[in-house]
């Protein structure tokens, strides 16, 4: 336990090894039961809170460990812990959402939880492989963000709309520039990954330098809404017509 919890690990973390693609498998796995039990989702609210409150417990419980993990070795810092990257935001807009189930935080958590965590599930930056507490905190955490965002617009499709898609999207820009020439600087930080790529291959890797770098951000991130928008309107269109009550 001692070593599971420790600051640091001998065991470091392999691309696609097996315990990877382990996890990996267990995420999408858990996206598609969620993509097909939508129809009993939208008319059965046992089976919903059944999975709303697991989803809120983890993903309170990783990111409170997270941060104690972090707090008890000595070595927390606003710089680099705070929830500020993408998948942090979302993991407490998802919260608030599965807490309150208002359609601000549904769409939000929408949009900007589900590709991000993904993509930060298949190119993690992650020092540790499975022996360490640093693995297990990450991989539940990104999974559930996945899941509970998923899980809230499928339960609440009507709030996903074109103009919802151009909303999220404004917000978005705001808050990346409130961290691009606020945050980032005064906290020598990198969130959003706006001072600098991510230390580990990623996307971010073919978006070019300088101002294209930006400019290639800002474009991908809405083609992703947008692309986001229509795979939800091909697989769930049909529950559009449905309006789902807010309880």
């Amino acid at each position: 336990m001692e070593t599971w919890f420790a600051a640091r690990s001998d065991s470091s973390f392999e691309l696609f090894s097996f315990s990877h693609l382990l996890v990996l498998g267990i995420a999408l796995t858990g996206l598609l039961c969620i993509v097909l039990l939508k129809g009993q989702l939208a008319v059965n609210a046992k089976l919903f809170h059944w999975l709303r409150w697991p989803l809120f417990a983890v993903l309170l419980i990783t990111e409170i460990s997270y941060q104690y993990w972090a707090v008890f070795h000595g070595f927390w810092s606003f710089g680099l812990h705070a929830p500020l990257h993408l998948c942090g935001v979302a993991s407490l807009t998802a919260m608030l959402g599965l807490l309150t189930l208002r359609p601000l935080w549904i769409k939000i958590s929408f949009f900007i939880g589900i590709f991000p965590a993904f993509l930060a599930l298949v190119t993690p930056e992650m020092p540790y492989d499975y022996q360490h507490f640093r693995f297990w905190v990450f991989f539940v955490q990104h999974t559930a963000i996945i899941w509970a965002c998923l899980l809230l617009g499928v339960k609440f499709s009507t709030v996903i709309t074109v103009r919802s898609v151009f909303f999220v999207y404004i917000l978005l820009l705001m808050y990346a520039a409130v961290i691009g020439f606020f945050v980032n600087p005064l906290v020598d930080a990198n969130y959003l990954y706006l001072a600098g790529r991510p230390t580990t291959a990623s996307p971010l890797d073919f978006f070019g330098d300088g101002v294209w770098y930006y400019i290639n951000l800002c474009l991908v991130a809405l083609l992703l809404f947008l692309i986001q928008y229509g795979m939800f309107q091909l697989f769930f269109k049909k529950r559009r017509e449905k309006r789902t009550s807010f309880n």
